[in-house]
């Protein structure tokens, strides 16, 4: 296919000429998939096993994709270069990666395509190795949204207690599932757990999720999550940030990081008024706040009217810093870890928070992370009133016990991830025969 670019013009034939009959195929797409998946990576080749890094296009910009390939020091073997509205982004993912691995099956190889998460990429890719019979494995496999009882705590912006809020999400009872939510973030996890092999859960809870969907609990294997390697290692590399001289006024830290990019939120009127209002509240209180804006903010900024006001605080008030999405993971996490809050509706940022021990608060009506919120370190604001939304923040600023949740989200992941692929590999074909599941 024309539109897919590789690494080389004997592409094929080089990954042909190996004498491994396994080709591990570790599929990235947009900024969580390249944090995650790339220890997965290197895991890979100092094992020795034959692995290519596959890019769908997916996120192509310097910022959610260049800056960090360079930044971790690899290159996409080739790039399916998609492009235009999400069903077409879906048919093309499908049509050139099952192309890629038609190809290499051709020649005699087993594919084993490594998803993330739960993007389109995930869930298309899974769907393109399935079609030629090869199992994926779903690294970060089983998240699901569950939704705080709101009826059985009930919400109140005036009087509001924060610490009862708190104590009632940290109990498992309280929680129930059934949302959509994010779109189209639940709907990918579930298809591509149809297509997988070996599920590489994070949490007992996604295990939990996965066994009282049907799914073979000898292929389930609850590791940890990658995003855990990735945080440290870039800790490790935390005083080469540029970040500080940028923004000097981030150095002391005392600071919240908003980022407003979901979906739900950056289309709704209300909910994005709600986080914006809480937000312009605190900064004309005097907390410092960052403001990361992404591409989908932009957007809801224009669109209700905001982005003139927005642009006057920012040159009004020294406390505000009002960004685009930095490049560099580096710079992102020697920032967080000197924050006193992140609210946020991104998912791995509720990860990454536990793993920092920075206190979160999710701008969302559940959680696919909410091991984070019962575990005490993460707390849900639902976007539907800036007083109570600004409430659960400042509850939430520096607060000791949030910064003391335990971590849950492993150390040294990436080896057990490829410790169960291994696993799996020494028995048979991750693409497993009806008779050898059943055992006759």
């Amino acid at each position: 296919m024309q539109e897919i670019t590789y690494r080389s013009d004997g592409f094929y034939d080089e990954v042909a000429a190996s004498d491994q009959k396994n080709v591990h195929l570790i599929m990235i797409a947009t900024k969580p998939d390249i944090i995650k998946q790339v220890p997965l990576y290197k895991e890979l080749q100092n094992r020795g096993h034959l692995v290519l890094l596959g890019h769908t296009g997916q996120h192509y910009d310097e910022n959610l994709s260049g800056g960090m390939l360079k930044e971790f020091g690899v290159e996409p073997d080739f790039n399916l270069n998609v492009r235009g509205a999400a069903h077409e982004v879906v048919s093309q993912i499908i049509g050139r990666l099952g192309h890629v691995i038609g190809e290499l099956k051709e020649r005699g190889k087993i594919v084993i395509p490594y998803v993330h998460g739960d993007t389109t990429t995930c869930m298309a890719a899974a769907n393109a190795g399935y079609c030629h019979r090869f199992g994926a494995v779903h690294v970060e496999a089983g998240i699901r949204t569950l939704t705080p009882k709101f009826a059985d705590f009930g919400l109140s912006d005036e009087g509001f207690d924060c610490k009862a809020w708190r104590e009632f999400q940290m109990d498992r009872s309280n929680w129930e599932s059934g949302s959509q939510e994010p779109f189209p973030e639940q709907f990918n996890t579930r298809c591509a757990e149809a297509a997988t092999g070996i599920h590489l859960a994070p949490v007992e809870l996604d295990r939990e999720f996965m066994l009282n969907e049907g799914y073979c609990d000898d292929r389930i294997f609850v590791v940890g999550n990658s995003v855990a390697d990735a945080t440290h290692e870039a800790l490790g590399r935390a005083e080469s940030s540029t970040v500080f001289e940028r923004h000097p006024e981030l150095a002391d830290g005392d600071f919240v990081r908003f980022c407003i990019h979901r979906g739900e939120n950056c289309t709704n009127e209300k909910r994005f008024r709600a986080i914006y209002d809480a937000m312009k509240m605190m900064i004309e209180d005097g907390r410092k706040v960052l403001l990361i804006s992404l591409f989908k903010t932009e957007s809801a900024l224009k669109n209700f009217g905001l982005k003139e006001e927005v642009d006057a605080l920012n040159e009004k008030h020294d406390n505000f810093i009002y960004s685009p999405v930095w490049a560099e993971y580096v710079d992102v996490i020697a920032a967080m870890n000197k924050a006193a809050v992140v609210a946020t509706d991104s998912g791995s940022m509720q990860e990454e928070m536990n793993v920092m021990g920075v206190p979160c608060v999710t701008l969302r009506f559940g959680s696919d992370r909410s091991e984070s919120a019962i575990n005490g370190g993460n707390l849900i604001a639902p976007p539907i009133d800036a007083n109570l939304i600004k409430s659960i923040v400042e509850f939430a600023w520096d607060n000791q016990d949030m910064r003391n949740a335990p971590k849950i989200y492993g150390e040294n992941v990436s080896s057990k991830c490829i410790d169960a692929v291994e696993e799996v590999l020494e028995k048979g074909d991750p693409f497993r025969a009806e008779e050898e599941r059943i055992g006759l």
